[in-house]
Protein backbone atom coordinates (compact mmCIF):
# COMPACT_ATOMS: atom_id res chain seq x y z
CA UNK A 1 0.00 0.00 0.00
CA UNK A 2 2.96 2.40 0.32
CA UNK A 3 3.33 2.20 -3.65
CA UNK A 4 -0.14 4.03 -3.84
CA UNK A 5 -0.25 7.80 -4.48
CA UNK A 6 -1.53 9.33 -1.49
CA UNK A 7 -3.87 11.96 -2.74
CA UNK A 8 -7.35 11.37 -4.24
CA UNK A 9 -6.48 12.57 -7.89
CA UNK A 10 -3.55 9.76 -8.07
CA UNK A 11 -4.91 7.19 -7.18
CA UNK A 12 -8.14 7.53 -9.14
CA UNK A 13 -5.75 8.12 -11.75
CA UNK A 14 -3.88 5.08 -11.19
CA UNK A 15 -7.25 2.99 -10.97
CA UNK A 16 -8.58 4.27 -14.45
CA UNK A 17 -4.95 3.45 -16.04
CA UNK A 18 -5.14 0.08 -14.85
CA UNK A 19 -8.82 -0.36 -15.91
CA UNK A 20 -8.11 0.54 -19.24
CA UNK A 21 -4.88 -1.79 -19.62
CA UNK A 22 -6.78 -4.43 -18.23
CA UNK A 23 -9.82 -3.77 -20.77
CA UNK A 24 -7.24 -3.49 -23.85
CA UNK A 25 -5.67 -6.99 -22.53
CA UNK A 26 -9.07 -8.74 -22.19
CA UNK A 27 -10.44 -7.04 -25.70
CA UNK A 28 -7.07 -8.41 -27.59
CA UNK A 29 -7.43 -11.51 -25.81
CA UNK A 30 -11.17 -12.21 -26.78
CA UNK A 31 -10.33 -11.11 -30.67
CA UNK A 32 -7.81 -13.77 -30.42
CA UNK A 33 -9.98 -16.57 -29.04
CA UNK A 34 -13.16 -15.46 -30.91
CA UNK A 35 -12.19 -14.38 -33.88
CA UNK A 36 -8.49 -15.18 -35.26
CA UNK A 37 -7.82 -18.60 -33.80
CA UNK A 38 -11.65 -19.83 -36.14
CA UNK A 39 -10.47 -18.17 -39.29
CA UNK A 40 -7.34 -19.80 -38.55
CA UNK A 41 -8.71 -22.85 -38.39
CA UNK A 42 -10.50 -22.40 -41.23
CA UNK A 43 -7.68 -21.50 -43.18
CA UNK A 44 -6.37 -24.65 -41.52
CA UNK A 45 -9.06 -26.98 -42.88
CA UNK A 46 -8.80 -25.38 -46.53
CA UNK A 47 -4.43 -25.82 -46.77
CA UNK A 48 -5.02 -29.45 -45.34
CA UNK A 49 -7.47 -29.91 -48.34
CA UNK A 50 -5.55 -28.52 -51.29
CA UNK A 51 -2.44 -30.09 -49.15
CA UNK A 52 -4.54 -33.58 -50.18
CA UNK A 53 -5.26 -32.10 -53.89
CA UNK A 54 -1.77 -31.40 -54.95
CA UNK A 55 -0.72 -34.70 -53.29
CA UNK A 56 -3.01 -36.83 -55.54
CA UNK A 57 -2.13 -34.83 -58.33
CA UNK A 58 1.59 -35.47 -57.82
CA UNK A 59 0.68 -39.07 -57.69
CA UNK A 60 -1.44 -38.99 -60.68
CA UNK A 61 1.56 -38.02 -62.61
CA UNK A 62 4.38 -39.93 -63.87
CA UNK A 63 7.81 -39.39 -61.91
CA UNK A 64 9.36 -37.27 -64.83
CA UNK A 65 6.72 -34.87 -64.91
CA UNK A 66 6.32 -34.23 -61.01
CA UNK A 67 9.03 -31.10 -60.90
CA UNK A 68 7.42 -29.66 -63.96
CA UNK A 69 3.93 -29.30 -62.11
CA UNK A 70 5.46 -28.19 -59.11
CA UNK A 71 7.30 -25.76 -60.40
CA UNK A 72 4.76 -24.05 -62.83
CA UNK A 73 2.91 -24.44 -59.08
CA UNK A 74 5.61 -22.14 -57.19
CA UNK A 75 5.14 -19.82 -60.21
CA UNK A 76 1.76 -19.22 -60.13
CA UNK A 77 1.78 -18.72 -56.44
CA UNK A 78 4.89 -16.58 -56.35
CA UNK A 79 2.86 -14.80 -59.44
CA UNK A 80 3.97 -11.02 -59.16
CA UNK A 81 6.69 -11.26 -56.74
CA UNK A 82 9.77 -9.73 -58.24
CA UNK A 83 12.34 -12.12 -56.84
CA UNK A 84 12.41 -16.35 -56.37
CA UNK A 85 12.29 -16.97 -52.30
CA UNK A 86 15.30 -18.31 -50.99
CA UNK A 87 14.83 -20.44 -47.66
CA UNK A 88 16.21 -19.16 -44.93
CA UNK A 89 15.58 -21.20 -42.11
CA UNK A 90 14.84 -24.91 -42.35
CA UNK A 91 13.97 -24.54 -38.43
CA UNK A 92 10.44 -23.20 -38.21
CA UNK A 93 9.76 -22.95 -34.18
CA UNK A 94 11.98 -19.80 -33.90
CA UNK A 95 10.39 -17.71 -36.22
CA UNK A 96 6.91 -18.57 -36.10
CA UNK A 97 4.92 -16.85 -33.73
CA UNK A 98 2.48 -18.46 -30.68
CA UNK A 99 -0.13 -17.99 -33.65
CA UNK A 100 1.65 -19.12 -36.57
CA UNK A 101 2.76 -22.02 -34.50
CA UNK A 102 -0.59 -22.93 -33.70
CA UNK A 103 -1.79 -22.99 -37.46
CA UNK A 104 1.26 -25.27 -38.67
CA UNK A 105 0.24 -27.96 -35.71
CA UNK A 106 -3.27 -28.00 -36.73
CA UNK A 107 -2.18 -28.17 -40.32
CA UNK A 108 -0.02 -30.98 -39.65
CA UNK A 109 -2.14 -32.79 -37.70
CA UNK A 110 -4.96 -32.94 -40.51
CA UNK A 111 -2.75 -33.92 -43.50
CA UNK A 112 -1.56 -36.21 -40.96
CA UNK A 113 -4.43 -38.31 -41.71
CA UNK A 114 -3.53 -38.17 -45.10
CA UNK A 115 -0.14 -40.07 -44.45
CA UNK A 116 1.57 -36.64 -45.47
CA UNK A 117 4.54 -35.90 -42.93
CA UNK A 118 4.69 -31.83 -42.83
CA UNK A 119 8.13 -30.73 -42.68
CA UNK A 120 7.89 -26.48 -43.31
CA UNK A 121 10.11 -23.71 -43.97
CA UNK A 122 10.26 -19.93 -43.38
CA UNK A 123 10.65 -18.35 -46.94
CA UNK A 124 12.48 -15.17 -47.15
CA UNK A 125 9.34 -13.30 -48.02
CA UNK A 126 8.28 -14.42 -44.92
CA UNK A 127 5.60 -17.15 -46.70
CA UNK A 128 5.38 -20.92 -45.58
CA UNK A 129 6.72 -23.70 -48.08
CA UNK A 130 5.48 -27.66 -47.25
CA UNK A 131 7.60 -30.60 -48.52
CA UNK A 132 5.96 -33.36 -50.21
CA UNK A 133 7.92 -36.69 -50.57
CA UNK A 134 6.80 -39.05 -53.18
CA UNK A 135 8.67 -42.08 -54.68
CA UNK A 136 12.04 -40.95 -52.60
CA UNK A 137 11.74 -37.80 -54.06
CA UNK A 138 11.50 -34.05 -52.39
CA UNK A 139 9.35 -31.46 -53.82
CA UNK A 140 8.63 -27.87 -51.77
CA UNK A 141 5.45 -26.85 -52.49
CA UNK A 142 4.94 -22.85 -51.88
CA UNK A 143 1.30 -22.46 -49.64
CA UNK A 144 0.48 -18.83 -51.37
CA UNK A 145 -1.78 -16.84 -48.84
CA UNK A 146 -1.16 -19.18 -45.48
CA UNK A 147 -1.42 -16.47 -43.13
CA UNK A 148 -3.62 -13.84 -44.38
CA UNK A 149 -4.27 -12.94 -40.60
CA UNK A 150 -1.51 -11.50 -38.39
CA UNK A 151 -2.07 -11.56 -34.78
CA UNK A 152 -1.71 -7.92 -34.18
CA UNK A 153 -1.11 -6.16 -37.13
CA UNK A 154 -0.08 -2.43 -37.16
CA UNK A 155 -3.32 -0.71 -37.32
CA UNK A 156 -4.80 -2.96 -34.85
CA UNK A 157 -2.33 -1.79 -32.37
CA UNK A 158 -2.63 1.81 -33.92
CA UNK A 159 -6.55 1.66 -32.76
CA UNK A 160 -5.71 0.01 -29.23
CA UNK A 161 -3.32 2.57 -28.58
CA UNK A 162 -4.90 5.61 -29.82
CA UNK A 163 -8.38 4.08 -28.20
CA UNK A 164 -6.53 3.68 -24.69
CA UNK A 165 -4.94 7.35 -24.85
CA UNK A 166 -8.55 8.84 -25.56
CA UNK A 167 -9.79 7.02 -23.39
CA UNK A 168 -7.12 7.51 -20.46
CA UNK A 169 -7.50 11.42 -21.39
CA UNK A 170 -11.10 11.71 -21.00
CA UNK A 171 -10.96 9.65 -17.83
CA UNK A 172 -8.53 12.06 -16.26
CA UNK A 173 -10.15 15.36 -17.97
CA UNK A 174 -12.97 14.34 -15.91
CA UNK A 175 -11.45 13.25 -12.93
CA UNK A 176 -10.09 16.86 -12.82
CA UNK A 177 -12.88 18.11 -12.97
CA UNK A 178 -13.98 16.35 -10.31
CA UNK A 179 -10.66 16.89 -7.67
CA UNK A 180 -11.13 20.39 -8.42
CA UNK A 181 -13.78 21.38 -6.25
CA UNK A 182 -12.13 19.85 -3.45
CA UNK A 183 -8.93 21.49 -4.15
CA UNK A 184 -11.18 25.04 -3.46
CA UNK A 185 -12.56 23.15 -0.57
CA UNK A 186 -8.77 22.56 0.62
CA UNK A 187 -7.64 25.87 0.31
CA UNK A 188 -10.38 27.25 1.65
CA UNK A 189 -10.23 25.06 5.03
CA UNK A 190 -6.34 26.41 4.54
CA UNK A 191 -7.36 29.95 4.77
CA UNK A 192 -9.84 29.28 7.58
CA UNK A 193 -7.40 27.83 9.97
CA UNK A 194 -5.03 30.75 8.68
CA UNK A 195 -7.63 32.95 10.57
CA UNK A 196 -9.13 34.44 7.25
CA UNK A 197 -12.68 34.35 6.01
CA UNK A 198 -12.53 32.11 2.76
CA UNK A 199 -14.71 33.53 -0.26
CA UNK A 200 -17.68 31.54 -0.64
CA UNK A 201 -17.50 27.82 -2.74
CA UNK A 202 -19.45 28.06 -5.53
CA UNK A 203 -22.26 25.65 -5.02
CA UNK A 204 -22.49 23.67 -8.55
CA UNK A 205 -21.28 20.29 -9.82
CA UNK A 206 -21.97 16.65 -8.90
CA UNK A 207 -24.98 16.22 -6.57
CA UNK A 208 -22.48 15.09 -3.65
CA UNK A 209 -19.48 17.99 -4.36
CA UNK A 210 -22.37 20.69 -3.99
CA UNK A 211 -23.25 19.36 -0.84
CA UNK A 212 -19.57 19.40 0.57
CA UNK A 213 -19.26 22.84 -1.02
CA UNK A 214 -22.32 23.50 0.77
CA UNK A 215 -21.92 22.63 3.83
CA UNK A 216 -18.51 23.99 4.38
CA UNK A 217 -19.98 27.47 2.99
CA UNK A 218 -22.67 26.99 5.98
CA UNK A 219 -19.70 26.19 8.69
CA UNK A 220 -18.25 29.58 7.82
CA UNK A 221 -21.08 31.50 8.26
CA UNK A 222 -21.81 29.63 11.43
CA UNK A 223 -18.46 30.82 12.62
CA UNK A 224 -18.77 34.02 11.31
CA UNK A 225 -22.13 34.43 13.32
CA UNK A 226 -20.63 33.11 16.34
CA UNK A 227 -17.50 35.49 16.11
CA UNK A 228 -19.80 38.55 16.06
CA UNK A 229 -21.68 37.36 18.89
CA UNK A 230 -18.44 36.61 21.13
CA UNK A 231 -17.12 40.16 19.35
CA UNK A 232 -20.81 41.69 20.94
CA UNK A 233 -20.41 40.14 24.42
CA UNK A 234 -16.96 41.38 25.59
CA UNK A 235 -17.63 44.76 23.76
CA UNK A 236 -21.07 45.01 25.88
CA UNK A 237 -19.50 43.52 29.00
CA UNK A 238 -16.38 45.59 29.09
CA UNK A 239 -18.20 48.63 27.87
CA UNK A 240 -20.52 48.11 31.09
CA UNK A 241 -17.46 47.62 33.34
CA UNK A 242 -16.11 50.66 32.42
CA UNK A 243 -18.43 52.61 34.35
CA UNK A 244 -17.87 51.21 37.72
CA UNK A 245 -14.44 51.15 37.03
CA UNK A 246 -14.66 54.81 36.65
CA UNK A 247 -16.16 55.45 39.88
CA UNK A 248 -14.07 53.10 41.69
CA UNK A 249 -10.82 55.25 40.64
CA UNK A 250 -12.73 58.35 41.50
CA UNK A 251 -13.46 57.31 45.01
CA UNK A 252 -10.02 56.18 45.36
CA UNK A 253 -8.92 59.54 44.73
CA UNK A 254 -11.69 61.22 46.97
CA UNK A 255 -10.70 58.74 49.60
CA UNK A 256 -7.31 59.30 49.18
CA UNK A 257 -6.38 61.54 52.23
CA UNK A 258 -8.44 59.62 54.56
CA UNK A 259 -6.69 56.30 53.81
CA UNK A 260 -3.31 55.05 54.23
CA UNK A 261 -0.99 55.51 50.86
CA UNK A 262 -0.14 51.96 50.57
CA UNK A 263 -3.90 51.06 50.27
CA UNK A 264 -4.50 53.81 47.88
CA UNK A 265 -1.41 52.50 45.67
CA UNK A 266 -2.18 49.12 45.73
CA UNK A 267 -6.57 49.89 45.07
CA UNK A 268 -5.35 51.98 42.50
CA UNK A 269 -2.74 50.02 40.67
CA UNK A 270 -6.06 47.02 40.54
CA UNK A 271 -8.30 49.69 39.58
CA UNK A 272 -5.81 49.97 36.53
CA UNK A 273 -5.28 46.27 36.10
CA UNK A 274 -8.84 45.76 36.02
CA UNK A 275 -9.37 48.75 33.42
CA UNK A 276 -6.18 47.18 31.39
CA UNK A 277 -8.12 44.05 31.00
CA UNK A 278 -11.21 45.51 30.00
CA UNK A 279 -9.35 47.33 27.58
CA UNK A 280 -8.12 44.23 25.64
CA UNK A 281 -11.33 42.94 25.91
CA UNK A 282 -12.49 46.13 23.72
CA UNK A 283 -9.67 45.64 21.55
CA UNK A 284 -10.10 41.87 20.56
CA UNK A 285 -14.22 42.51 20.27
CA UNK A 286 -12.96 45.23 17.87
CA UNK A 287 -13.11 44.03 14.03
CA UNK A 288 -9.87 45.01 12.05
CA UNK A 289 -12.22 45.06 8.85
CA UNK A 290 -13.76 48.10 10.03
CA UNK A 291 -10.49 50.39 9.10
CA UNK A 292 -8.90 50.74 5.35
CA UNK A 293 -5.43 50.54 4.84
CA UNK A 294 -3.64 53.12 4.02
CA UNK A 295 0.03 54.92 3.67
CA UNK A 296 1.91 53.73 7.00
CA UNK A 297 5.39 54.44 8.09
CA UNK A 298 6.38 51.72 10.39
CA UNK A 299 9.36 53.64 11.36
CA UNK A 300 7.14 56.92 12.26
CA UNK A 301 4.88 54.59 14.58
CA UNK A 302 7.72 53.26 16.23
CA UNK A 303 9.30 56.37 17.08
CA UNK A 304 5.89 57.47 18.32
CA UNK A 305 5.32 54.30 20.32
CA UNK A 306 8.51 54.63 21.88
CA UNK A 307 7.81 58.22 22.93
CA UNK A 308 5.16 57.03 24.33
CA UNK A 309 6.24 54.14 26.79
CA UNK A 310 8.99 56.46 27.86
CA UNK A 311 6.23 59.22 28.75
CA UNK A 312 5.26 56.18 31.21
CA UNK A 313 8.78 55.27 32.53
CA UNK A 314 8.88 52.57 30.17
CA UNK A 315 12.15 52.98 27.64
CA UNK A 316 12.26 51.44 24.56
CA UNK A 317 15.81 50.81 22.36
CA UNK A 318 14.77 51.75 18.76
CA UNK A 319 16.68 49.67 15.87
CA UNK A 320 14.68 51.01 12.55
CA UNK A 321 16.14 49.27 9.03
CA UNK A 322 14.27 52.28 6.62
CA UNK A 323 11.31 50.22 6.22
CA UNK A 324 9.53 51.83 3.07
CA UNK A 325 5.44 52.85 3.99
CA UNK A 326 3.81 49.91 3.74
CA UNK A 327 -0.85 49.52 2.97
CA UNK A 328 -1.60 48.81 6.45
CA UNK A 329 -3.98 49.46 8.68
CA UNK A 330 -2.53 52.12 11.17
CA UNK A 331 -4.76 51.50 14.42
CA UNK A 332 -5.42 48.08 14.49
CA UNK A 333 -0.72 47.52 13.65
CA UNK A 334 -0.16 50.21 16.54
CA UNK A 335 -2.23 48.26 18.79
CA UNK A 336 -0.46 45.21 17.70
CA UNK A 337 3.46 46.55 18.30
CA UNK A 338 1.90 48.24 21.46
CA UNK A 339 0.80 44.93 22.95
CA UNK A 340 4.39 43.48 22.16
CA UNK A 341 6.01 46.19 24.12
CA UNK A 342 3.57 45.85 27.00
CA UNK A 343 3.40 42.12 26.72
CA UNK A 344 8.12 42.21 27.02
CA UNK A 345 7.07 44.85 30.49
CA UNK A 346 4.67 43.08 31.64
CA UNK A 347 6.06 39.23 31.23
CA UNK A 348 9.79 40.04 30.94
CA UNK A 349 12.85 41.78 31.68
CA UNK A 350 14.01 45.46 30.54
CA UNK A 351 16.01 46.65 28.05
CA UNK A 352 13.35 46.41 25.51
CA UNK A 353 14.15 46.76 22.14
CA UNK A 354 11.99 47.52 19.33
CA UNK A 355 13.08 47.10 15.64
CA UNK A 356 12.14 47.14 12.06
CA UNK A 357 14.17 45.52 8.81
CA UNK A 358 12.92 44.48 5.43
CA UNK A 359 14.29 40.41 4.75
CA UNK A 360 13.55 39.83 1.21
CA UNK A 361 9.86 40.30 0.10
CA UNK A 362 8.77 40.62 4.37
CA UNK A 363 9.04 43.17 6.30
CA UNK A 364 9.69 42.56 10.07
CA UNK A 365 8.59 44.17 13.65
CA UNK A 366 10.62 42.68 16.61
CA UNK A 367 10.36 43.35 20.05
CA UNK A 368 12.72 41.73 22.71
CA UNK A 369 13.10 41.48 26.08
CA UNK A 370 15.74 40.09 28.63
CA UNK A 371 13.12 38.17 30.35
CA UNK A 372 12.95 33.99 31.06
CA UNK A 373 11.05 33.53 27.60
CA UNK A 374 8.65 30.99 27.08
CA UNK A 375 9.01 27.26 26.81
CA UNK A 376 8.85 26.73 22.70
CA UNK A 377 6.13 24.43 23.34
CA UNK A 378 3.74 26.61 24.41
CA UNK A 379 4.33 28.93 21.34
CA UNK A 380 1.05 28.19 19.34
CA UNK A 381 -1.16 28.49 22.49
CA UNK A 382 -0.65 31.66 23.66
CA UNK A 383 -1.19 32.39 20.10
CA UNK A 384 -4.55 31.70 21.25
CA UNK A 385 -7.30 34.18 22.83
CA UNK A 386 -7.45 33.53 26.47
CA UNK A 387 -4.69 31.28 26.67
CA UNK A 388 -1.85 32.23 29.27
CA UNK A 389 1.86 30.42 29.61
CA UNK A 390 2.46 28.45 32.81
CA UNK A 391 4.93 31.03 34.79
CA UNK A 392 2.21 33.66 34.47
CA UNK A 393 -0.77 31.92 35.80
CA UNK A 394 -0.05 32.35 39.48
CA UNK A 395 1.88 35.72 38.69
CA UNK A 396 1.29 39.00 36.94
CA UNK A 397 -2.81 39.63 36.03
CA UNK A 398 -4.12 39.39 32.33
CA UNK A 399 -6.69 38.17 30.06
CA UNK A 400 -4.69 36.12 28.07
CA UNK A 401 -5.79 38.23 25.02
CA UNK A 402 -2.42 40.31 24.23
CA UNK A 403 -0.84 37.92 21.47
CA UNK A 404 -3.95 36.76 20.32
CA UNK A 405 -5.28 40.56 19.60
CA UNK A 406 -1.51 40.76 17.48
CA UNK A 407 -1.79 37.50 15.83
CA UNK A 408 -5.21 39.01 14.82
CA UNK A 409 -3.80 41.44 13.61
CA UNK A 410 -0.85 40.40 11.33
CA UNK A 411 -3.53 37.69 9.76
CA UNK A 412 -5.54 40.45 9.14
CA UNK A 413 -2.23 42.09 6.88
CA UNK A 414 -1.61 38.51 5.43
CA UNK A 415 1.15 38.11 8.04
CA UNK A 416 1.38 35.73 11.34
CA UNK A 417 3.55 36.34 14.37
CA UNK A 418 6.58 34.23 15.63
CA UNK A 419 7.96 33.81 19.13
CA UNK A 420 11.13 32.40 19.83
CA UNK A 421 13.12 32.03 22.90
CA UNK A 422 16.67 31.96 22.05
CA UNK A 423 19.28 30.47 24.69
CA UNK A 424 19.68 33.26 26.99
CA UNK A 425 18.47 35.65 25.43
CA UNK A 426 14.24 36.22 26.39
CA UNK A 427 11.65 36.42 24.25
CA UNK A 428 11.73 37.74 20.61
CA UNK A 429 8.33 38.54 19.29
CA UNK A 430 8.05 39.18 15.89
CA UNK A 431 5.46 40.66 13.24
CA UNK A 432 6.32 39.09 9.82
CA UNK A 433 4.36 41.25 7.07
CA UNK A 434 4.11 40.73 3.38
CA UNK A 435 6.09 43.21 1.22
CA UNK A 436 2.61 45.78 0.25
CA UNK A 437 4.75 48.94 -0.65
CA UNK A 438 2.67 52.20 -1.26
CA UNK A 439 3.86 53.70 -4.69
CA UNK A 440 4.99 56.97 -3.91
CA UNK A 441 5.09 56.24 -0.26
CA UNK A 442 8.00 57.72 2.02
Amino acid sequence: MKFLPRSLFGRNALLIVLLIVLGQLGGALLLREMVLKPRLDQIAESVARNVGAIRSGLQALPPAQRPAFVEGFNRQALAGRADRPRRIDDGLHPLLTPLERSFVRSVSARIASLGVEAVWRREEDGGLALRLTLDGSEHWIVMPGVLPVREFTGALVAVSIGSALLALAGALWFQRRLNRPLVRVVQAAQTLAGGREPLPLPEDGPTEVATVSRSFNQLVSSLRQTERERALMLAGISHDLRTPLTKLRLGVEILRERMEPELVSSMTRSVEEMDAIVGQFLDFARSEGDEKPVATSLDDMARSLAAACADHGRPVALRLGGVPALALRPQAMRRAIGNLIENAWRHGRPPVTLSTRVDGKEVIVEVIDRGDGIDPREADELRQAFRRGQADRSGVAGAGLGLAIVQRVAQAHGGWLELETPPGAGLHARLRLPMQIVPGGT
